[in-house]
């Protein structure tokens, strides 16, 4: 498992060795941020979910949409075309 995926927002998994703990941040947010940590897979998956869910909240109380994360496209194109 690479990445945690709910509610079509995708979060990072990475272990802090200075906390002692998996952290990671939802990928792809240009204006907000999301930020979760967890002592084991369990918690951190739980965090990121109620990360999502409190953002959600927010942009309600708030009266805004909840931004969408930027999608990512590789594409290769000919050399060419590059020039």
């Amino acid at each position: 498992m690479n990445h945690l995926y709910y509610k079509g927002y995708t979060g990072s998994i990475e272990y802090s060795k200075a906390d002692s703990c998996f952290v990671g941040k939802v990928l792809g947010m240009t204006h907000d941020i999301i930020l979760y940590e967890g002592n084991n897979i369990d918690e951190l998956r739980a965090d990121f979910e109620a990360g999502v869910e409190s953002y959600f909240e927010s942009c309600e109380e708030m009266g805004i949409a909840p931004r969408k994360p930027a999608v990512c496209l590789n594409v290769s194109i000919p050399p060419e075309v590059h020039e």
